[in-house]
């Protein structure tokens, strides 16, 4: 770990003490974890604090760690994760929060904090169903409004539930239950006898 990263993890330590729910280096940043409960007031310091100062929200994104690599996952299943920047102290930090309820999901909205957090806000709502309370514009910003579910949830089928078409009769875009047969490819591998040089 730099020293950079060191005096940064020994001021978030000092400032948050019991709301670090974990604190860790990966991808050679720092990840913060905090709870629900404490996300709005952790994020508020983290942007006013001088010692920290992150004034700039790089990107938020939804995440769902249900099935999480490959395995079966022990522990709240929606998560956002914000990707923030101290330009008076170059540092980038990760700040990760998961939503209390699975059936539920919802966190505080930071676009107060940071504005830029906006239409990210709006994105992990449509793609994943997280409801950031205290967002003022909180709708879809990517799939229709007709849409139904949140297609980045790893149990949204891969077909969807409705297709639309153009009818020509009607002259209108009509939408209609998927009418795709679900089937499994299996891929056929052909290969001559000298394939790569092999004898």
């Amino acid at each position: 770990m730099t020293a950079s990263l060191q005096t940064l993890r020994s001021t978030i330590e000092q400032a948050f003490g019991e709301a670090v729910r974990d604190l860790k280096l990966e991808r050679g940043e720092l990840t913060l974890t905090v709870a629900s409960a404490d996300y709005e007031r952790v994020a508020l310091r983290l942007r006013d604090d001088p010692s920290l100062h992150f004034e700039q929200l790089i990107d938020l994104c939804g995440l769902d760690y249900s099935d999480y690599q490959n395995r079966p996952w022990e522990g709240l299943r929606y998560c956002v994760a914000s990707h923030l920047l101290s330009i008076r102290h170059n540092w980038r930090l990760r700040l990760k929060v998961f939503a209390a309820d699975d059936d539920m999901p919802s966190v505080a909205s930071v676009t107060p904090i940071w504005n830029a957090a906006n239409w990210f806000e709006r994105e992990a709502f449509d793609m994943f169903g997280i409801v950031f309370e205290g967002h003022e514009d909180l709708r879809r910003i990517l799939t229709d409004y007709g849409f139904i579910g949140h297609p980045m949830r790893k149990d949204f089928p891969v077909s969807g539930h409705v297709e639309m078409r153009y009818d020509p009769e009607t002259r209108r875009v009509i939408y209609q239950p998927v009418t795709i047969e679900p089937r499994e490819n299996t891929p056929r591998v052909v290969r001559e006898d000298q394939y790569g040089g092999l004898h």
